[in-house]
């Protein structure tokens, strides 16, 4: 792990408080969640729901990923054997690749990646091979996933909406991903997190749903970005009984359990109506469009940005070559910390001049921050 000590974050966030700058690095919002949930949990805090949950999480909540999952998308998983809580979806992953993949398996994931991708690769022993969503559009290289894949290939590792690049794959690449699955007989692990973060009108598809998917995938989110609580860490993990206690078995030796009372107040928002999910991402839209609108008042050309928390930017549309170079001296120069998207390339060189700004902040936030950058 001697490759995975320090991270991008920690450092930008360090020149944030040194310097005051406007943090756009970190994916956090700087607003609370829905009303009812954080009183839902506040109320389990003093009505003692405070030790340990079951293993596989409480029951109200895996009654509710199921209840979520059939509405929306028509998605059915049985609460009692299919349906896992986990600690995040980082530990999720993480778990999900530990139990599927022995050492000197390969990994195919969509490059970039979020960055405990390729840690939690490693310390499964296995070997992670990217396939690279190249800019300006990151559309899926159906011909480069097709090479990618080798006899070693255990898992498919896919992450749409897509952070960091904020891509949301399309039907056809979608149906291209899951033909490779099918085709290879590979395990496929799907980080879904911005599920409800999709702008536009444009949808997201589970890759469970497709022909031949969902006995081969483990389906991965979780609350924190949906209803901006990212510090409860409660994710969950759908999928078929035995990839299930798969995952378990490694969960049970690392957290165990945990997050006892927010998880009935996810199962609170998860049961919201759609129209409340919708007003989220509504705002949430909102916030990117008034972020885009300062970065191009700065001259700075703006890549997507479909769906999550987070838009890209090339900064040679002002003169600049270098990412890093750029985020270390931005929060001097404009007062704005943002992140270089090559950290998270396999291939830095291919993403040098891209830098990732993120819009999940108040809107007097976002004004202030571009009022900064034009400052460029």
């Amino acid at each position: 792990m001697r490759a995975f000590r320090s991270t991008v974050f920690a450092e930008m966030t360090q020149l944030a408080t040194a310097t005051g700058a406007i943090n756009l690095g970190q994916g956090f919002p700087d607003t609370d969640g829905p009303e009812e949930v954080l009183e839902t949990a506040a109320r389990a805090v003093r009505d003692g729901v405070n030790q340990y949950p079951p293993a596989l999480g409480h029951t109200v909540l895996r009654e509710a990923v199921c209840a979520h999952q059939e509405a929306w998308y028509g998605l059915r998983y049985d609460p009692a054997t299919e349906v896992l809580v986990t600690t995040g979806a980082t530990e999720a992953v993480a778990a999900s690749l530990l139990a599927l993949c022995d050492p000197g398996d390969e990994v195919v994931a969509l490059d970039p990646t979020y960055d405990s991708y390729a840690a939690a690769v490693a310390m499964a022993h296995a070997v992670l091979r990217p396939v690279t969503l190249r800019a300006p559009d990151f559309a899926l290289d159906v011909a480069a996933l097709r090479a990618a894949v080798t006899g070693r290939t255990r898992v498919l590792l896919v992450n749409s909406p897509h952070n960091p690049t904020g891509r949301v794959l399309t039907e056809e690449e979608l149906r291209a991903l899951a033909e490779v699955a099918v085709e290879h007989d590979l395990w496929v692990v799907c980080d879904e997190v911005y599920e409800h973060l999709t702008f536009d009108g444009r949808p997201h598809l589970p890759l469970a749903g497709f022909p031949g998917m969902r006995e081969r995938t483990v389906q991965v989110s979780s609350a924190g970005k949906t209803f901006s609580v990212t510090g409860w860490k409660i994710g969950w993990v759908c999928a078929p009984a035995p990839l299930v206690r798969a995952v378990n078995t490694v969960k049970q030796f690392t957290t165990f359990s945990g997050g006892a009372p927010f998880q009935p107040a996810v199962a609170v928002g998860l049961g919201l109506p759609p129209a409340r999910l919708q007003a989220i991402r509504d705002r949430l839209q909102a916030g990117r469009d008034l972020l885009v609108q300062g970065l191009h008042a700065a001259g700075l050309q703006t890549l997507g940005a479909e769906g999550t928390y987070f838009v890209n930017v090339d900064i040679a549309s002002i003169g600049e070559s270098d990412g890093i170079a750029f985020c270390r001296s931005l929060p001097e120069r404009a007062g704005v910390v943002a992140v270089p998207s090559q950290v998270f390339h396999a291939d830095p060189d291919s993403a040098r001049t891209l830098v990732r700004f993120a819009f999940c902040k108040r809107p007097e936030v976002l004004a202030e921050a571009a009022e900064r950058l034009a400052r460029l």
